[in-house]
């Protein structure tokens, strides 16, 4: 299909956003056309740029012209050619049967030639029983009138009755251990010396920091020394399941480094999650970090003091012989997951031609079809199982 243009320049209430999709025609997902204010380019993670948007079907438009801006998204992932795309509506949307929020992100999965980690990921954490892992949705973007290639569209992480659920208040805690931190956030640096960003409550003043911080400080301190009642400090059943999905796919961002987030409310334990940025994970990577064969993630921040707790570790052991079968069933997750993409990774791969790029990390496979890239993260499930099986 080709949808000519009707008007020449950025109109302030066009009645549609043109579409030439003749270079790469429709493959079964859905295409979002974004256009932003005088075409402004998105140059970094901070400008908001006054953009519409409209989503598009096979042969026509199937929203109305949507007010929203635009940024950049993402930490190193940001720096790449393809990359992730912040979107905040002027007015709450529904998004293709997910529930209504004005602020989604687009994730590029760029370094994921199969383009499914987070995917499979968020399916099993739902599937696993996490209180929310993020939805989501593959769609084809179309920016400023040029292809940008499949991305998949989630749910912003925020406190919300359909996100993450919290108790609005100024005891009630959504934040995020990262290593890198951005002068307008609201930071802490605990006791074993983690940086933490609060992102709830928003803009958090000096006394609801030092609040969080002052408790944070407190269990750190008991970890490390191991005198500790674990109830009274953590869900051991959802920190246990969030260090299963992390150390199951020996996602590097998952080890304690950046993306981990954790929910707090005064009077309760520590919960971890939601699960979040699987782009580093399942072999992607460094080779000693990234093989199925060794342990990782339980060497790291947190979880190497709670793994000296005979409660704990029994724990992790029960969990994954209980658990187990749900881990087995990933390959064929994979499997059906990828017909999703089969056809739109031909218009992937012509615009982002990454597939057998393997010259610098984090492009380290290469990989001859779209199939390949989906057998190999198949085959290192599979491994990662026997392995897991063999030194639990």
């Amino acid at each position: 299909m080709l949808c000519s243009c009707v008007w020449s320049d950025i109109d302030s209430n066009p009645s549609y956003l043109p579409l030439d999709d003749s270079e790469y025609p429709y493959v079964d997902l859905p295409r979002l056309v974004i256009e932003t204010e005088n075409f402004a380019q998105i140059r970094n993670k901070e400008t908001k740029i006054p953009a519409k948007l409209q989503i598009y079907g096979k042969n026509s438009p199937e929203s109305d012209v949507l007010d929203l801006t635009v940024k950049g998204r993402g930490s190193s992932s940001f720096t790449m050619a393809k990359y992730g795309i912040k979107l905040k509506f002027k007015k709450k949307q529904a998004l293709f049967g997910m529930p209504q929020d004005k602020e989604w992100d687009l994730i590029a999965n760029q370094r994921d030639k199969s383009m499914l980690r987070n995917y499979i990921t968020y399916q099993l954490a739902q599937i696993l029983g996490d209180d929310y892992s993020p939805r989501s949705q593959f769609v084809e973007v179309f920016f400023n009138r040029e292809y940008i290639g499949v991305y998949q569209l989630v749910e912003h992480q925020k406190v919300s009755k359909d996100r993450i659920d919290l108790t609005e208040s100024d005891s009630s805690f959504f934040f995020e251990k990262t290593r890198d931190l951005d002068d307008d956030e609201v930071f802490f640096k605990s006791y074993l010396n983690n940086s933490f960003i609060i992102r709830y409550p928003k803009d958090a003043n000096a006394n609801i920091t030092d609040f969080l911080k002052n408790h944070v400080d407190d269990f750190e301190q008991n970890l490390e020394k191991g005198d500790i009642d674990l109830k009274q400090w953590i869900d051991i059943d959802d920190f246990v399941r969030y260090y299963w999905i992390q150390e199951f796919s020996k996602n590097i961002d998952g080890a304690f480094g950046r993306s981990i987030f954790i929910t707090w409310q005064d009077g309760e334990p520590f919960q971890m999650g939601p699960v979040w940025d699987f782009d580093l994970a399942y072999g992607i990577g460094n080779k000693q970090k990234t093989s199925p064969y060794s342990w990782y993630v339980r060497y790291q921040g947190w979880y190497k003091y709670l793994f000296k707790n005979k409660t704990f570790t029994e724990h992790v052991r029960k969990y994954w012989k209980s658990h187990r079968a749900f881990f087995e069933n990933l390959p064929d997750s994979i499997q059906s997951s990828s017909k999703i993409l089969q056809k739109a990774s031909k218009n992937e791969f012509k615009r982002w031609p990454v597939l057998e790029n393997d010259d610098h990390w984090p492009f380290v496979d290469s990989y001859k079809s779209y199939s390949d890239a989906v057998d190999s993260l198949k085959k290192w499930t599979k491994q990662r199982i026997q392995w897991i099986d063999e030194h639990l």
